[in-house]
């Protein structure tokens, strides 16, 4: 796909060591960007950058290191990359997992909202007077067409699924905060020429599924659609596009599939969830210091 030339903007990628993160950077470098991936394991984030920096034939890639499953990992990483981005022209929300098996972070939320949803949380907000600083600028989220499979939304009473876990119906939940957090921060940055949009990337044979994170009927589930599904370069192709083309500036709270605007669920565009979201994640964290 062609990419708008990125010389000059520098993109922080999370999730950029592996699948659609990584794709989404190496496409981004080669337009010319600053790239910055960040990964939760140094050796598999030392191995992708050296990826990207060959693919893309720049030497401008850098890594950071931090857990979006621990706030005081993330507080430590974007300082990290504060120090050494003095601007942020386009933030991608990428990282994510799917978990079989409950399991809680460092701070002791659920892990699939703790990461999907909280870490990114956290980060954005962290990183958000750099980005506003750097405007026009955007921030992306990757969102998925599995956000569907929530279709009564959220229940704000067990947002921490303590009384029933499912690995999809709560994968499903977490990528329905997505959305959620990309409605109302929209609304937020309005004015500040900040946009913020999510997107779809497809069915897409990545390893987000990997290390043991999905077992049983999830993981045989998986591994029977992958060879119909798509290759992570295809997948970063939304990503890709929200992040560069001048076709979107100006273009903000939307959700994206396939590159084309499109309705996400009936539930994923209640705004007063939305306002919810925002309102209980923000007590979260704030209980957590």
């Amino acid at each position: 796909m062609d990419v708008a030339d990125m010389t000059g903007k520098t993109v922080v990628i999370t999730g950029g060591n592996s699948g659609i993160g990584l794709e989404t950077a190496v496409g981004l470098a080669k337009a010319g960007a600053r790239t910055v991936i960040t990964a939760r394991d140094r050796a598999r984030g030392e191995a992708a950058l050296a990826d990207i920096r060959t693919r893309s034939e720049r030497d401008d890639v850098d890594l950071v290191v931090f857990d979006l499953g621990s706030i005081a990992s993330i507080r430590e990483g974007a300082a990290a990359i504060l120090e050494r981005c003095d601007r942020i022209d386009v933030l991608v929300n990428n990282a994510g997992l799917v978990l079989s098996q409950r399991r809680e972070t460092e701070d002791g939320f659920e892990a699939t909202l703790g990461i999907n949803h909280l870490g990114h949380f956290v980060l954005t907000e962290l990183l958000l007077d750099r980005i506003k600083n750097s405007a026009p600028a955007r921030i992306v989220n990757v969102a998925s067409t599995a956000h569907k499979g929530a279709r009564k939304g959220l229940d704000f009473d067990d947002l921490q699924s303590t009384r029933s876990y499912g690995g999809m119906q709560v994968y499903s939940k977490s990528k329905l905060a997505n959305i959620y957090f990309t409605t109302e921060l929209a609304r937020r940055l309005e004015g500040t020429g900040v946009t913020v949009n999510c997107l779809h990337p497809g069915t897409v044979a990545t390893g987000y599924a990997r290390d043991g994170d999905a077992s049983g009927v999830l993981a045989f589930g998986i591994k029977v659609i992958k060879p119909f599904i798509l290759t992570a370069a295809q997948g970063a192709r939304t990503s890709i596009y929200l992040a560069s083309s001048p076709e979107v500036a100006g273009v903000t709270g939307r959700y994206f599939v396939k590159c084309r605007a499109h309705k996400p669920s009936a539930a994923a565009r209640d705004d007063g969830a939305a306002r919810r979201l925002w309102e209980q994640s923000e007590q979260l964290v704030a209980q957590k210091g």
